[in-house]
């Protein structure tokens, strides 16, 4: 069912709809609405997000897939308290959030993943390369890229693990904002978002 806060089946949850803490990073509204479409979500569909942040992308997958769960993997505990407080505000019960530092703490994860979303993050090889093991045949990994070098390091593992399908794209968005008498469009920082399968 939808939340009483957000009360449509739709994402695309209004960025400040979620409780946020200074200096932790959140996945803007429309670079979520990309990040989810290109995971191919299935009402049931197990999800792992690693390196969740504010918990916005658990929040908008667990009101998605009611009969899915989703775990949300956060290394700092006071973070992780945020993406709890987040999946209370709209009253999202099938997420369970996983405090330790990725890849170590995957090894403590007993259902393996039909889909992957990946933050970014130094270890993002070392990441890719044992989530790859664990992900069912026919899953799909999303990984994220700030920068030339995370979008390199990510090319190369996907090249290296023998990524299928894969699809490369960067968000390029502007928004409307209000500014004294004017209104004018404010750029939200660009990311690129890549996606692949493992077809066995």
């Amino acid at each position: 069912m939808p939340s009483q806060l957000w009360p449509y089946v739709t994402p695309g949850i209004p960025d400040d709809l979620f409780e946020r803490l200074p200096g932790i990073p959140m996945s803007k509204r429309e670079v979520r609405l990309l990040l989810i479409s290109y995971l191919r979500l299935q009402s049931d569909s197990v999800v792992w997000d690693i390196g969740a942040g504010t918990g916005t992308i658990s929040v908008e997958i667990g009101l998605i897939c009611p009969q899915g769960r989703v775990i949300a993997i956060e290394r700092d505990q006071e973070v992780a308290n945020l993406i709890r407080r987040n999946c209370d505000r709209f009253g999202v019960e099938n997420v369970t959030v996983v405090e330790g530092n990725a890849p170590e703490c995957l090894d403590s994860l007993t259902d393996a993943p039909s889909r992957v979303c990946i933050g970014g993050g130094r270890y993002i090889k070392v990441i890719l390369q044992e989530v790859w093991k664990r992900l069912l045949p026919q899953g799909r990994v999303i990984a994220t890229a700030a920068n030339l070098e995370s979008l390199y390091a990510v090319s190369e593992s996907f090249a290296d693990l023998q990524v299928r399908n894969v699809e490369v794209v960067q968000s390029a968005v502007n928004r409307l904002e209000t500014r004294g008498i004017h209104q004018t469009f404010a750029a939200i920082n660009p990311i690129f978002i890549l996606s692949g399968e493992k077809i066995n």
